[in-house]
């Protein structure tokens, strides 16, 4: 199976620019599956919840239609981050599409400071998309400081971990070598580059996107600044496999009775 990310830096406020860039870069790319950014369609660094308004889409919307179009167009798996908007509130979300059509919608859970203030958390619970005999866990961003998320996920069947990133703090991509070893999967961090400013506010996003296999090898990684697309070969098969030892199963030995949540 050959996975990859996107990592670029969209434009705050400019939709158009930022799906032409996303196509232009995904042209020929000759994957099974892209993983791209968080709310890689529209910035992130909104004010208001009025500001955010024109940049957003419903489920089956203008946003999903357009992954659709490119998923066919190149037949490969797509999960993106977009806005989106359900009745009158709004969620950081993520989007997995194939291209049949077929897509699964995931609403970021764990949100990040000042999102609090323009975005509802959460609803849809964790996800779990299907593509051919694979297994893809759903996750944005600062999920991933919630070792929760990945277990969860990984309890639920992943082998993949889409993770979908606008980051700021500096440790994620290291952690994420370890949700690796400790769940026994692979795990894509879609992460941007560039500096966003709006306002007051200005946001450095670290870059640094990866694919790391269940043992923690990091197989690709981008630097800090480029806009890329890097993809790799993996054999998703061996992140079914989840006996460390010859007489230790990584889910079948954890002891939940003695865990305090």
């Amino acid at each position: 199976m050959r996975v990859g990310f996107l990592q670029f830096s969209p434009e705050l406020f400019h939709e158009k620019q930022n799906l032409e860039k996303i196509s232009k870069m995904l042209n020929n790319c000759s994957t099974d599956l892209v993983v791209l950014p968080e709310l890689c369609t529209s910035g992130y660094s909104f004010n208001s919840k009025n500001e955010m308004e024109p940049l957003s889409s419903t489920a089956d919307g203008r946003i999903p239609d357009f992954f659709k179009h490119i998923a066919e167009r190149e037949d490969t798996a797509l999960v993106a981050g977009f806005l989106e908007k359900d009745g009158n509130q709004f969620y950081n979300s993520q989007i997995f599409i194939d291209p049949s059509g077929t897509q699964t919608i995931y609403r970021k859970i764990h949100l990040f400071l000042n999102e609090k203030d323009l975005f509802e958390a959460g609803n849809s619970g964790f996800k779990i998309a299907k593509y051919n005999d694979a297994s893809l866990g759903l996750m944005v961003c600062f999920d991933w400081i919630f070792p929760e998320s990945a277990r969860t996920l990984s309890v639920m069947g992943a082998d993949i971990l889409c993770h979908s990133a606008n980051l700021v703090l500096p440790f994620c991509q290291k952690a994420m070598i370890t949700r690796s070893i400790e769940n026994h999967v692979y795990t894509i961090t879609s992460n941007r580059v560039g500096i966003e400013r709006s306002g007051d506010q200005a946001l450095t996003f670290t870059g640094m996107s990866q694919i790391t296999d269940p043992q923690g090898n990091i197989l690709a990684q981008a630097n800090e600044v480029e806009e890329v697309l890097i993809a790799v070969d993996i054999d998703h098969t061996t992140a079914k496999n989840k006996m460390i030892t010859e007489k230790n199963h990584l889910f079948e030995d954890r002891r939940k009775e003695f865990y305090e949540v």
